[in-house]
């Protein structure tokens, strides 16, 4: 069992040495990756760290503008907004006063429209149709007269009926 004891003892050793082997291998791995992320981190506060200081400066020195830019896009918006009902309002006034005012010219001379022809059928009735009885009255008259008057030429003629002056026309 001796030598069962020694054979463990052995192996044991060589293990732990194998083991220790190992952890330094990985201790200077770690160490050469964590020297090499150092190396990065400082890289990246070089070239980062002025950027982002630059654009914090920045935003500080714009930071009034843009509120106050901001503030007068925000202004101007109220102010358009106000002047666009303003004019919506004006504009559906117009409109309206000018329908009204449309409407009005409309029945305005629909109204003459109906006078003129009441009028006109006034004048008809007062002034042309007895004008034209009158007229038919004395064209019958005249006719009348004429043939009286006609005759009696005829009779006292040379005893045909169409004057001689007549047929030649």
């Amino acid at each position: 069992m001796e030598n069962q004891l020694a054979i463990f003892v052995a192996i044991t050793s060589a293990a732990v040495v194998i083991q220790a082997l190992i952890l330094i291998a990985l201790y200077l791995s770690v160490r050469k990756t964590s020297a090499r992320m150092e190396a990065l981190a400082i890289e990246v506060k070089t070239k980062t760290l002025p950027t982002i200081e630059t654009a914090q400066s920045l935003l500080v020195e714009l930071r009034p503008k843009i509120e106050s830019i901001a503030e007068n896009v925000s202004h101007s918006t109220t102010v358009v907004r106000a002047q666009m009902e303003r004019l919506d309002a004006a504009l559906s006034d117009v409109l309206d006063r000018s329908r009204l005012q449309v409407i009005r010219a409309d029945e305005i001379i629909t109204r003459t429209m109906d006078k003129v022809e009441e009028t006109t059928d006034i004048v008809h009735k007062t002034v042309v149709s007895p004008l034209r009885q009158a007229s038919g009255l004395i064209q019958g008259l005249t006719a009348g007269l004429e043939y009286f008057v006609g005759r009696r030429r005829r009779h006292a003629g040379d005893g045909m009926g169409v004057p001689q002056d007549e047929l030649f026309i």
